[in-house]
């Protein structure tokens, strides 16, 4: 007990929401294993990712070198992906209804229409294009905005803010548990006519097609509504992104200047391009308020059980 206890206090807090996260999956696994297709294997994967992140983090702390920081920083964004990827294996068989009527009743509610379609009357080309690379590009901007952190050595600062965005990816990634949908690309238009509906110039199509087969959905799938990711309640593109945003304001980083415009115009996209119903840009805000002030509390309760000072915006 107390071997394991030296090796997870090695943990760094973004490494501790991994592992919780991972065992939470293993659990999913277990209770629907009847359900989940190669449920044993996916044990496995998880506890060799549950090794693999004490093992990182273990060895920065034993070395502390550039090179194990590099990896301990820098592994967290293949495994947001591969645990995006785990997801579509679990849910559609133990969530086996989605929730897209609620959402498509909410937004008319709200709004006496269905904005996706609301907004198709004008668009255009161009901007399509510009949005269709500004949503693609939604993965980067973690990146980009903890790279101008390591650049300026503001550790504790690059600490925090990667826990914020792991602790906000896999919050969302609960939502899809509770509440899921694939979204208005299936249910208020005609999915095979995207491309004709809402054209772009050069790269959309590309685009368009590369985020599809991310969501499971290759062109050339059959009834593609059946196959794609159960992944758009809340909008994780607007939570993170304005989560990143918040940091970038926060931590009083020049960065501001690039991620609140192109934040704003990816959120939008969410909804112009048939991404999402603006109902789960709500539920995005909400998760990311939510996040924020929870993950606080969490972050400087791991500190203080490592013996670190309390983190605060303006001291890191």
């Amino acid at each position: 007990m107390n071997l394991l206890k030296s090796f997870v206090y090695k943990l760094k807090a973004f490494d501790l929401v991994a592992v919780v996260f991972y065992l939470f999956l293993s659990a999913m696994n277990v209770i629907y294993y009847y359900d989940v297709r190669h449920w044993l294997l996916w044990l496995i994967v998880n506890a060799f990712v549950i090794i693999l992140t004490i093992t990182i983090a273990y060895f920065e702390y034993k070395h502390d070198s550039i090179i194990w920081r590099i990896v301990h920083y820098w592994y967290i964004a293949p495994l947001i992906l591969f645990t995006y990827k785990e997801l579509y294996y679990l849910i559609e068989p133990i969530r086996q209804h989605d929730y897209d009527w609620l959402f498509i009743i909410i937004d008319r509610k709200l709004f006496g229409t269905d904005v996706a379609p609301f907004l198709l009357k004008y668009s255009c080309p161009l901007f399509t294009e510009l949005l269709q690379i500004i949503y693609s590009s939604f993965y980067l901007l973690p990146i980009i905005f903890s790279l101008t952190l390591l650049k300026n050595r503001r550790y504790v600062a690059l600490d925090y803010s990667i826990f914020s965005i792991i602790y906000g990816f896999y919050l969302s990634y609960l939502g899809y548990f509770i509440l899921p949908g694939i979204g208005p690309r299936f249910t208020l238009h005609v999915f095979s006519d995207l491309n004709k509906q809402l054209p772009g110039l050069f790269f959309t199509k590309y685009l368009r097609e590369f985020i599809d087969i991310g969501e499971s959905i290759p062109a050339g799938t059959i009834n593609p509504a059946l196959h794609v990711q159960r992944d758009i309640f809340p909008s994780g593109h607007t939570m993170i992104t304005l989560i990143v945003m918040y940091l970038s304001v926060k931590l009083k980083s020049r960065s501001k200047y690039f991620f609140i415009p192109i934040g704003v115009l990816l959120i939008f996209s969410t909804v112009y391009l048939w991404y999402h119903y603006v109902i789960d840009l709500v539920g995005g805000l909400l998760f990311m308020i939510f996040s924020i002030w929870t993950g606080k509390y969490i972050f400087n309760w791991w500190r203080k059980e490592l013996g670190q000072e309390e983190f605060e915006y303006d001291k890191f």
